[in-house]
């Protein structure tokens, strides 16, 4: 179903088109290419990470993808070559960098990628396992039981693994770094009989009711997967090649299609200048010449138009300028009074008796003191 292989120096891979083909980057293989490490008796642990990128180009194929979680575990270049690549051979530069002394080593894998038979498959079933990560899900007894799950299900005569996408790449969200969850994973694998009863319990009104609610199908051949991948049955893909048209083939050109209209052709190099000053015009002062117009109208209205107090006086009724005018006379004239009064102690205020010895002190009457005024407390003898 898989193709596995370790790391060699120009090493030629023979993977075939439309079935899922993997390569294991081992650390162990590299560390060999550097120098032990420093102190005798301890095992070298260097962190490890690869580069991958086709030969005279800074990334890879397309159909080829690189996963590796930490520099203290195996890279893993896994994809699904297809039918324009065979008989070309595509030549990987795999660079190892040792992260603790800034070494390198680089090895070369070739791609040569066959046709296979009865390619592709008809029909194609695409699974969603919630509980799996890529990587877990590209070692091979962990691909090998699901494909033996399938294949119990299934029933085909051949059955192949076609290609595995991380969730992520599909638009998913990082999970949490609590109860240990999983990312999860697409798998597709291709057969070539038709998709079993069990398989088409999804396309049930019954399950397609609970999915379009958020609630989990009834499915009767669950319980095969279950004991080791947590199956998302709401998210299968079931496609039949057999039922479909090449579209290609039906291209009626109406609304929404553009016509052909043959090789680009660029602009010549020799441009004519372009005077740009009516631009300007346009742009810049005719609005600024609005903007003015609008500032002088404004200015006019707000100064210039000004009816000011004499008029508003005239149109007041004189008796209540007379009234207006003898209230803010009197209240002058209490805030004057009220600056210049004078008033003594009340006699309340002032000790009755002699706060050391205790003897009986007689009010004290200043000259200021006015007389008609009525004291609180009266004096005692």
């Amino acid at each position: 179903y898989t193709i596995l292989s370790k790391v060699h120096s120009d090493r030629n891979v023979y993977p075939s088109a439309g079935v899922l083909f993997v390569h294991v980057l081992e650390r162990e293989y590299f560390k060999g290419e550097f120098p032990p490490y420093p102190k005798t008796g301890e095992i070298s642990n260097d962190p490890i990470t690869f580069n991958t990128n086709l030969m005279g180009y800074p990334d890879r194929p397309g159909w080829l993808r690189y996963i590796q979680r930490t520099p203290y575990s195996d890279g893993v270049l896994y994809g699904s070559p297809t039918v324009e690549n065979v008989g070309k051979p595509t030549i990987i530069e795999i660079t190892a960098y040792n992260r603790r002394t800034f070494e390198t080593a680089r090895h070369n894998l070739i791609i040569n990628i066959m046709s296979a038979e009865d390619f592709p498959l008809p029909y194609q079933a695409e699974f969603f396992i919630r509980n799996m990560n890529v990587e877990e899900m590209l070692a091979s007894e962990v691909l090998g039981d699901f494909l033996g799950a399938v294949k119990n299900v299934w029933q085909p005569e051949r059955l192949n693994a076609i290609n595995i996408t991380s969730a992520l790449d599909r638009g998913g969200r990082v999970p949490l770094p609590i109860n240990d969850m999983k990312e999860g994973v697409y798998v597709m694998v291709g057969a070539d009989v038709p998709f079993s009863s069990c398989l088409r319990e999804v396309e049930n009104p019954q399950n397609q009711l609970r999915c379009s609610q958020e609630m989990e199908p009834v499915i009767t051949c669950d319980k095969k997967f279950r004991a080791q991948f947590h199956i998302d049955w709401c998210k299968i893909s079931l496609v039949d090649n057999t039922k479909q048209v090449s579209t290609f083939q039906e291209v009626i050109r109406g609304e929404g299609i553009l016509p052909d209209g043959g090789e680009y052709k660029p602009p010549s190099d020799s441009l004519k200048s372009r005077d740009y000053y009516s631009d300007f015009l346009i742009t810049l002062a005719v609005p600024s010449a609005v903007a003015l117009v609008l500032f002088l109208i404004l200015a006019y209205i707000m100064c210039c138009r000004r009816e000011g107090v004499e008029k508003r006086n005239m149109q007041t009724p004189d008796i209540q300028l007379v009234h207006h005018s003898a209230i803010q006379k009197s209240t002058k004239e209490l805030r004057d009074m009220s600056k210049n009064r004078e008033i003594a102690w009340p006699l309340s205020t002032l000790p009755v008796f002699h706060p050391v010895t205790g003897e009986i002190v007689p009010a004290l009457h200043a000259d200021s003191y006015d007389n008609t005024s009525m004291p609180l407390m009266q004096t005692q003898q």
